[in-house]
């Protein structure tokens, strides 16, 4: 396969910001939350990762689209982010047992992007200014037409985006006759976290993220997952609604990502917006109830306050973040209930934290 020339692109930033690179996929333009993913590998299971809805993503390393695209490594049924930044992007495959090029896989997803931008020097500016909206376009090239179009994309802050993206009508996954019956509230899951669940003897019955708790109890589960999933957990308002009442009816529940900031808003814990987030597949995790640390896998802009966890008898950290202290995992004393900020599942990996679902199991257990 020959490369083939591509036109010219701009990625524009909220705060004027303007960096010039060329077209990826598909010819348009794209708006969104820009932020920065620090993982070595896995740019499909992140491009399908349903927590990126609404946002653009800068990779941090340096190529990308090199070993093509293969349809098991997704997380979800399509792609989920909205535009992509990258250094170096390969128009072709290297690995043999690819589908397709990435390039080919962007083009059919409607996916617009730029690369041959530096990325470092974008990277650096979001870590200092912090979160902002951007505009990627090959198509309008008037730097102030596009500054225009930037203005006007909502904040993420506010936006409730994970009836979006989950499922639209109830599935089921796994063997009808496994030990344990676990009902999961899609607001955005990931495949992979789905298969670590179904490996643990479990079968799921999957829900779309606006069931009510009589519906999902009618089933007659084991215990409940609350998923990962994207926008402001706070404006995830049924959600939490539904989390209330599984505990008062103290049933087993465990919570990732989204699904961790659900339980904390309702046992009266505030979420907030990060600086910038945590994406990547190397953030350090200290587990205070063994003393060990992990190596974690994330993708939050969204985390919940330390000192109201602290301030709250009910509840107890039992995971925080390395590198800023932020809360990475609570559990509710008194209950058969748990959750945790980063992905266990960690799909590549690390596998350091695959544990818990060992104890979401042994809660169904009892």
């Amino acid at each position: 396969m020959k490369y083939t020339s591509r036109p010219i692109a701009y990625l524009v930033l909220e705060d004027g910001s303007v960096f010039q690179g060329y077209a990826i996929g598909k010819k348009g333009t794209t708006t969104g939350e820009i932020c920065f993913n620090t993982g070595m590998t896995g740019y499909q299971e992140i491009y399908t990762d349903p927590s990126y809805h609404g946002q653009i993503i800068v990779n941090t390393t340096s190529h990308i689209g090199n070993y093509g695209v293969l349809s098991k490594e997704q997380e979800s049924n399509s792609v989920k982010f909205n535009g992509l930044v990258c250094k170096t992007y390969s128009q072709v495959a290297s690995r043999h047992q690819a589908d397709d090029t990435l390039d080919n896989y962007f083009i059919e997803s409607d996916i617009v992007g730029i690369s041959d931008v530096d990325t470092r020097q974008i990277v650096r500016h979001i870590r200092d200014k912090g979160a902002m909206n951007a505009i990627i376009s090959s198509e309008i090239l008037d730097i102030e037409e596009l500054k225009k179009k930037v203005a006007e994309v909502p904040s993420m802050s506010g936006l409730e985006l994970a009836s979006k993206v989950s499922t639209k009508e109830t599935y089921f996954l796994g063997d009808e006759n496994a030990k344990y019956k676990v009902a999961v509230l899609d607001l955005g899951v990931k495949q992979n976290i789905l298969n670590n669940i179904v490996e643990r003897d479990c079968y799921c019955k999957v829900f779309p993220s606006t069931t009510s708790y009589e519906e999902m109890k009618s089933w007659n589960p084991d215990g409940f997952f609350i998923s990962n999933g994207p926008g402001d957990p706070s404006a995830t308002t049924y959600a939490i609604d539904v989390v209330k009442e599984i505990l008062n009816d103290d049933q087993p529940l465990f919570g990732i990502c989204l699904g961790h900031q659900i339980i904390a808003l309702a046992n009266g814990i505030s979420t907030y917006k990060m600086h910038n987030g945590h994406r990547g597949l190397n953030h350090p995790v200290k587990n205070l109830e063994t003393g060990l640390s992990e190596i974690t896998s994330q993708n939050h802009g969204f985390a919940i306050s330390k000192e109201d966890v602290e301030n709250n008898e009910n509840l107890e950290i039992t995971h925080i973040n390395l590198n800023d202290g932020t809360v990475e995992g609570i559990k509710i004393k008194g209950k058969k209930a748990f959750s945790v900020q980063h992905h266990p599942e960690a799909a590549p990996g690390p596998h350091d934290s695959q544990y818990l679902f060992n104890k979401f199991v042994e809660l169904l257990a009892k």
